[in-house]
């Protein structure tokens, strides 16, 4: 009587998860649904056509002059101040970004709710776009390079801070004890225990992070922070699509380059 039990519970636990699953798949499945409903799809309009064949000719035409042109508003100009603001958004954030860490880790708190205001801080920092950070900073700073820095740089603290507190938590705390041991001072477990384990994961992710700023910088151009986006904006407004094609091919290159050369500094030092 008692093996028939024991076998019946596994097999009940089993149908109840298959259950489960098909409920989750079903909700899944009536929310794609409904998300549906309140799409206004007026369909594809009659120079859609026309349009991308003109976009893929100026991606396989491009205006090679547009390349250098030494005046400082060419590709290789804007292109080098979306990276140098990618660079500085992302690297002072970073630094900033570990006070604001150890705040957020519930590891560095007897109190639960010092961590949770740190990490309630941080995702209200997080919920604020680039583009919407850009467009403020840019009333209060001016249009340019400047707005786009500190734009990326306010989204960066959030989300490094949080990538940063993980890895503290995750950290094992016998160096930790091993220096307290010793009669270290918090202040000693931190640079000659913590600080050090943590390191990969702080290069890691900030060599991450800047791969995406990348990428967020040369969108932030479009409302005028500063970068490739600008003359991308421009192009597309006046339909010179040889230009585009050119920016497009520019962005590629710049977006590889940088994640091989991220890539290739990560394998030597983490």
């Amino acid at each position: 009587m008692e093996t028939s039990y024991q076998k019946l519970v596994p097999q009940t636990t089993n149908k109840l998860k298959v259950c489960w699953h098909w409920l989750i798949a079903i909700a899944a499945i009536a929310l794609i649904a409904w998300s549906f409903t309140d799409m206004d799809f007026g369909g594809i309009k009659a120079s859609a056509g026309q349009i991308a064949g003109a976009i893929f000719k100026g991606i396989f035409h491009p205006d090679w002059h547009y390349v250098y042109t030494g005046d400082g508003e060419d590709l290789v100009s804007e292109l080098w101040e979306t990276m140098c603001i990618a660079f500085l958004g992302t690297f002072i954030s970073a630094i900033i970004s570990i006070p604001f860490a150890f705040w957020s880790a519930h590891t560095k708190h007897k109190r639960w709710w010092s961590a949770r205001l740190g990490k309630i801080f941080l995702a209200i920092i997080r919920s604020f776009p680039e583009i919407v950070l850009a467009l403020m900073f840019i009333k209060a700073v001016g249009p340019g390079s400047a707005a786009g820095v500190l734009a990326l740089g306010f989204h960066s603290v959030g989300m490094l801070a949080k990538l940063f507190s993980e890895a503290i938590e995750n950290l094992e705390e016998g160096a930790n004890e091993a220096v307290m041991a010793t009669g270290g001072s918090k202040w000693h477990i931190m640079m000659f225990a913590t600080l050090p384990n943590l390191l990969p994961a702080l290069i890691s992710n900030t060599l991450y992070r800047f791969d995406v700023s990348l990428r967020s910088a040369s969108i932030l151009g479009l409302v005028g922070a500063g970068g490739i986006g600008y003359p991308l904006i421009i192009a597309l407004q006046y339909r010179q699509w040889d230009r585009v094609g050119i920016i497009l091919l520019g962005i590629i290159v710049m977006v590889v380059l940088v994640d091989w050369l991220s890539g290739w500094i990560r394998a030597r030092l983490v």
